[in-house]
């Protein structure tokens, strides 16, 4: 079993772009005395934070201030990457910010709802 999750890296010329990576999960007694549950590895992590971004909120371009996992909760915005592709994101969608270098990427909330979500920050 595997998890989807998008990366945004920056290339190195400094221009960002989207990949994406598999997260492997394996079945495990995680907790007894419930039913196995698919687990990724560990990921060590520093700290989280919860973000609300209101409709129409535009971030021009920057950088991410440090290497994070986004998780969205609510709504939906859209990221343009530095080799100017687009990619919508919604509730449920993962996303490796690891473009702390380079020229950094846009980020747009669309529609009439609140973006909601949660920054996993690493060390």
């Amino acid at each position: 079993s595997s998890m989807k999750c998008t990366r945004i890296y920056a290339g190195p010329h400094g221009e960002s772009h989207f990949d994406e990576q598999t997260v492997a999960l394996v079945a495990k007694d995680f907790a007894p005395p419930t039913p196995l549950l698919n687990v990724s590895a560990p990921i060590p992590a520093a700290q989280f934070v919860f973000i609300t971004l209101p409709p129409g909120w535009y971030g021009q371009r920057h950088l991410a201030p440090r290497r994070q996992y986004w998780v969205q909760i609510a709504g939906q915005m859209d990221v343009e990457v530095g080799d100017g592709e687009v990619r919508r994101f919604n509730p449920g969608d993962v996303v490796l910010l690891d473009d702390v270098t380079g020229k950094g990427h846009v980020t747009r909330a669309v529609g009439q709802d609140e973006v909601r979500g949660i920054f996993v920050q690493l060390p």
